[in-house]
């Protein structure tokens, strides 16, 4: 239970756009007259109420939800601070899962939305959604190698930071930057290049 009522709410901080975050902003916004603040590459997608880059949209499965547009107040970004009564956040920029993922720190907590998760999972890679793996990892790094003791995300439980589980997250993207497949986010397909140069000399290594 918390003690703080939602008419005392003056600002909503949107980590980043999509649609199981942001659905109903724009009606928390009207109800409670509060502003909205978010990184400036979330304002297109939430101003427009655009349906694939919020994942409200994904015809392959089916899924179709509402993304009613919303206004936004004020854009934020990295090395802002946002003052609440007499605490302080730190804004973070931490791209990757989107380009415009915000973290938020306060002291030994990271709100650190869809960056990573208790069972080391990690916020959907997908290139049409805006998706990079090289900003996705180095976030995970810079969320590493901060000094924060406990992880608030985005989905799940808080976790108390785990430099293991990080490395093992940071193992995992790093491998998916050098795939056999187009239409990734890799950043190169050394298979394929060993595919062209097997089939030039034409010597298959079986």
């Amino acid at each position: 239970q918390m003690d703080f009522s939602l008419s005392a709410c003056k600002m909503i901080l949107a980590t980043h756009a999509d649609v199981d975050h942001t659905q109903g902003l724009a009606r928390a916004r009207e109800v409670l007259k509060c502003k909205v603040a978010t990184h400036p590459k979330s304002v297109g997608p939430l101003q427009d109420g655009d349906e694939v880059m919020t994942y409200a949209r994904i015809d392959a499965q089916n899924i179709h939800i509402p993304m009613p547009r919303c206004k936004v107040d004020l854009m934020i970004d990295e090395g802002d601070v946002m003052t609440i009564g007499d605490q302080t956040l730190e804004v973070w920029s931490t791209p990757g899962h989107t380009a415009g993922q915000l973290s938020f720190r306060r002291g030994p907590l990271l709100f650190s939305g869809d960056n990573i998760f208790r069972d080391g999972c990690v916020g959907v890679i997908d290139a049409h959604h805006g998706s990079n793996l090289v900003d996705f990892i180095a976030s995970l790094t810079r969320i590493r190698d901060c000094d924060a003791e406990f992880l608030l995300p985005s989905h799940g439980p808080i976790f108390r930071k785990d430099n293991a589980l990080l490395d093992a997250t940071i193992a995992r993207l790093e491998s998916y930057t050098h795939m056999a497949d187009f239409g990734t986010c890799a950043v190169d397909w050394p298979l394929l290049d060993q595919w062209e140069d097997e089939l030039a000399t034409g010597k298959l290594m079986l």
